[in-house]
């Protein structure tokens, strides 16, 4: 490993190259010396941060690979299923915009009447004196689409899961997660000070048993699945998990992100989905980014739940600002146009349907795909995922790589998020270039 000092520039980048072909541990065996030979001793400069210094090591990446940094390209108009960037037209499969609200007309039209009415921010949080008729307006119609009896919506649907799980539990108390649970969750778990443990992805039993051995020593215990999970895009077996969560008298909450405005028939999310209660999940939680064409996020359950989020948590409700008219007015004219057109996440589905039938047709590997807005193409392999973005793109079509660690080396994949004005054709002429991109790129 000594040898490692003594490489010159080129040969490290060749090193960094091979990383990205090798399991996690040799990766880190390889690594750990060659980051060595590049720290100085000084604490005080951002220089020698690790993720400073691991983008450095990603920039010499695409370096060595000849590839443009996928990161922070920037959109010339909306971002719809087709964007531009640089003057030039691809078909978009990098944003969430599942039912094409965002540039909506009808929700362009509110948030700019919005601004008419109250300005561009409420200037205060909520409960001293930001609080404007739309809030309320938006929060009945989301208790309305996830058949609750109250909603609160919050400016971050990242703060969303940090300021209400940190918030609701603390030291006394036992949170149980999926492994593939998003990060904001993992950061709520921490700093609410609760023990926290992981099952294995969408495993019931493990969990039960989990419970089984752990829930008597703790006062509350909640349980944290997804709707939709965001890098698969599988659902859940909810039921399964409502039956264990009343057995050991726990609490549930669903992360509805990628499911609400995308699956059941009415689109309405997992409870529409499974035809199940409301009332039988005790917390939804969602954003208001994705379906819901805006910014922010929010929280569904109980009068009771929701008051208490209201008036005590506070990095929701008591020092934050309140949600921007403009943005509380688009979330609420998106949420009345999904209540008004079911198609939208109907024909959603369909489209995903396609290009799930169509990459099986091809042997592209789809993971758990189960024709939500999220359809992974793992490769297994960082370079070649890397590869396959930088060649779709050169045909026009954006889609983004996912690679370790956000995923493990051997998960690296393209992640399509499929949106429902997508025609069927661009659907096809992805899925085809797609595997043409693989048999030309895959190593044999």
């Amino acid at each position: 490993m000594d040898k490692v000092k003594d490489l010159s520039d080129v040969e490290k980048r060749l090193l960094l190259k091979q990383l990205l072909s090798r399991n996690e541990k040799k990766a880190a065996q390889l690594l750990n010396p060659l980051k060595a030979t590049q720290a100085s001793n000084d604490p005080t400069s951002f220089n020698n941060f690790s993720g400073f210094k691991m983008l450095q090591e990603q920039a010499e990446i695409f370096q060595t690979l000849a590839l443009k940094n996928p990161y922070f390209c920037t959109h010339e108009g909306i971002s719809d299923h087709v964007t531009a960037f640089e003057g030039r037209k691809y078909i978009n499969y990098s944003g969430y915009n599942y039912l094409g609200l965002s540039g909506h007309p009808e929700v362009s039209a509110a948030a700019k009447n919005a601004i008419d009415l109250y300005g561009t921010s409420v200037s205060a949080s909520r409960i001293v004196s930001g609080e404007i008729p739309l809030h309320a307006e938006l929060e009945q119609v989301l208790a309305e689409i996830h058949d609750t009896e109250s909603a609160v919506a919050l400016v971050s649907g990242y703060a969303t899961n940090v300021s209400v799980i940190s918030h609701l539990f603390g030291a006394k108390d036992l949170i149980l997660h999926d492994a593939l649970i998003h990060n904001s969750v993992i950061t709520g778990c921490i700093l609410s000070g609760a023990k926290r443990l992981v099952f294995p992805h969408n495993d019931w039993e493990a969990l039960d048993q989990m419970l089984k051995e752990n829930r008597h020593n703790h006062e509350r215990v909640l349980i944290i699945i997804e709707g939709v999970y965001s890098m698969d895009g599988d659902i859940p077996d909810l039921p399964r998990f409502i039956e264990i969560k009343k057995q050991h008298q726990c609490l549930l909450m669903v992360d509805e992100a990628h499911a609400a405005g995308v699956i059941g028939p009415r689109g309405y999310g997992s409870h529409d989905h499974f035809g199940i209660k409301g009332s039988d999940v005790d917390i939804w939680m969602g954003t208001l980014s994705k379906s819901f064409a805006s910014c922010g996020g929010y929280i569904c359950g109980s009068r009771a739940l929701i008051e208490n989020l209201k008036y005590n948590a506070a990095g929701a409700i008591l020092f934050s600002v309140g949600i921007s008219p403009a943005n509380t007015a688009a979330a609420l004219a998106a949420a009345r146009i999904l209540q008004r057109e079911p198609e939208r996440a109907a024909r959603l589905r369909a489209r995903s349907k396609l290009f799930i039938e169509r990459a099986q047709a091809n042997q592209l590997d789809i993971g758990d795909a189960s024709g939500t807005g999220v359809i992974p193409i793992i490769t297994g392999n960082s370079v070649l995922c890397l590869k396959l973005g930088q060649y779709l793109s050169d045909a026009g079509i954006y889609v983004h790589p996912i690679l370790y660690p956000a995923v493990s080396e051997s998960a690296a994949r393209l992640r399509f998020f499929i949106t429902c004005n997508l025609t069927e054709d661009e659907v096809i002429h992805t899925v085809d270039t797609l595997a043409a991109a693989m048999h030309k790129l895959e190593p044999n």
